[in-house]
């Protein structure tokens, strides 16, 4: 989405305060904190297609909201949308992919593929990055909003158009509603330990996501004119589809969080242009490590309510990332940085 690499300026040159923008990043989290898990029922039990289909609409909608009423209030609105947005895909995007590999015998292969689909992702972020130097340039924020407004609905048309292997509501194969999938989810999230420990370590090291949204302010802090900052941020989401489509072809290394940390205090540390280079290398680390935890904890889920236990991770992360939005306010990407490596730490302890 053009806008993605300029809302964070948009709210800056709208004379949003830090103090404000981490507010906005903070309401995003609670609303998918409210609806994380529901959103992931809901997949289950009816469509998961359907469900990423919707969450292409309220995202258009929220991205609506930020160009008709510029404001705190209007880009707030815009964040509950996203964020319920969020949370319908959340969880319905891993279980359609599983549990269609699952239904060809090949679940083994989630690893690779999610780290494609991750890198592609990343990928996209570069054509759309440039875009919206163009978009800016020619008609500012608002055409930058309404183009990503259109991308969003056609994503939402694309995806009605995935394979969706059958799924059931529980291991007996018979409907039993929403709420008893809601429950039956929620239970083995609980009292299995291995699927425990793994939705810890997605929680933990996805929260982390959030620093994303602090990107653009970064590279502005660090002496980079508005214009270029979308050209300047560009390396980031490359290295991070690098790392994700490494992770698909190599073994677990949890150690490289420690060092992704390290790299990003050194960065916030010299606090220069340059330091862009240091953030790319963190944020590449960062995703190879992402790749494997998300994967580990498929290949431990052993119900049918698979995208509600995915949720239960994202749930977790939502959580966890008001430590993130609490660590920018502190002390930037500094406090971010020691962060990571707690994080790497616990990873390494669990």
């Amino acid at each position: 989405m053009p806008i993605y690499a300029l809302y964070a300026l948009l709210f800056a040159d709208t004379g949003l305060s830090d103090a404000q923008i981490s507010v906005l990043f903070a309401i995003w989290s609670t609303v998918g904190v409210l609806t994380e898990v529901p959103t992931g029922a809901i997949a289950d039990r009816f469509s998961r297609r359907g469900a990423l289909a919707a969450a292409g609409v309220m995202q258009a909608a929220g991205y609506a909201c930020w160009v008709l009423f510029p404001g705190f209030t209007g880009f707030a609105i815009g964040f509950v949308l996203w964020g319920i947005g969020g949370s319908l895909s959340s969880g319905s995007l891993e279980a359609l992919l599983y549990d269609g590999l699952q239904a060809l015998g090949e679940e083994d292969q989630y690893a690779r593929l999610n780290a494609r689909v991750t890198a592609v992702e990343l990928v996209a972020q570069v054509p759309m990055a440039l875009v919206a130097s163009v978009l800016f340039s020619l008609g500012g924020y608002s055409l930058a909003g309404w183009v990503s407004v259109g991308t969003c609905l056609a994503s939402a048309v694309l995806a009605m158009w995935l394979p969706e292997a059958p799924h059931s509501s529980d291991e007996s194969e018979v409907d039993i509603g929403y709420f008893a999938t809601l429950r039956s989810g929620l239970r083995e999230a609980a009292a299995s330990p291995p699927v425990r420990w793994a939705l810890l370590a997605v929680a933990l090291v996805y929260s982390l996501d959030a620093f994303e949204e602090y990107f653009t302010l970064l590279a502005q802090d660090w002496s980079v004119p508005t214009t270029w900052v979308p050209v300047a941020v560009v390396g980031v989401p490359l290295a991070g589809a690098a790392g994700a489509a490494l992770a698909g072809r190599w073994s677990p290394r949890p150690v490289l969080l420690l060092a992704a940390g390290l790299l990003l205090v050194f960065a916030a540390v010299i606090a220069h242009p340059y330091g862009i280079l240091a953030l790319a290398l963190f944020y590449g680390l960062y995703r190879f490590v992402l790749v494997h935890v998300e994967a580990e904890l498929q290949h431990r889920i052993s119900g049918s309510a698979r995208a509600t236990v995915t949720s239960v991770a994202g749930l977790g992360s939502e959580l966890a990332a008001f430590l993130t939005y609490a660590a920018w306010v502190l002390d930037g990407a500094l406090a971010v940085g020691v962060l990571v490596v707690v994080i790497g730490v616990v990873i390494l302890r669990r």
